[in-house]
């Protein structure tokens, strides 16, 4: 298996769980005001992105366990350059940190969700295209 065909690449990339060559958002919104739109099913191979109605809520979950990490990394450095720590300095540096990240987490955690449910099947060539109403 190449590196271009490896989950980790897959995540990071936002390709298709089960050909990890499609797309999975469209090209250049990522800082946009289109970051959440998603391709309806896969260019290459057909899979559909949302399976079913409300399949992204799950997602919320591992954005928010970001969100937590990015929290106590924020917590850990202010604790190790600041003398006294506060409620403001910490809302602050988060609120930032969090609405500065918020398209890539948003992405990330969709990405993440769908690949516990779709398999990887192999390359788009060798794999039947799915098609869907």
């Amino acid at each position: 298996m190449s590196q271009r065909n490896s989950l980790f690449y897959a995540i990071v990339a936002a390709k298709c769980p089960r050909c990890r060559e499609g797309d999975m958002f469209p090209k250049r919104t990522l800082y946009s005001t289109k970051f959440a739109a998603m391709h309806p099913s896969c260019p290459c191979c057909g899979q559909v992105f949302e399976p079913e109605p409300g399949f992204y809520y799950g997602a919320m979950y591992v954005s928010f366990a970001f969100n937590v990490a990015i929290f106590l990394v924020a917590l850990f450095i202010l604790n190790q350059f600041v003398e006294e720590v506060t409620m403001g300095m910490m809302m602050g540096i988060v609120a930032v940190t969090v609405v500065g990240l918020l398209p890539v987490i948003f992405r990330l955690s969709r990405v993440l969700w769908i690949n516990i449910f779709v398999r990887y099947e192999g390359p788009c060539d060798l794999i039947p295209k799915r098609t869907h109403k």
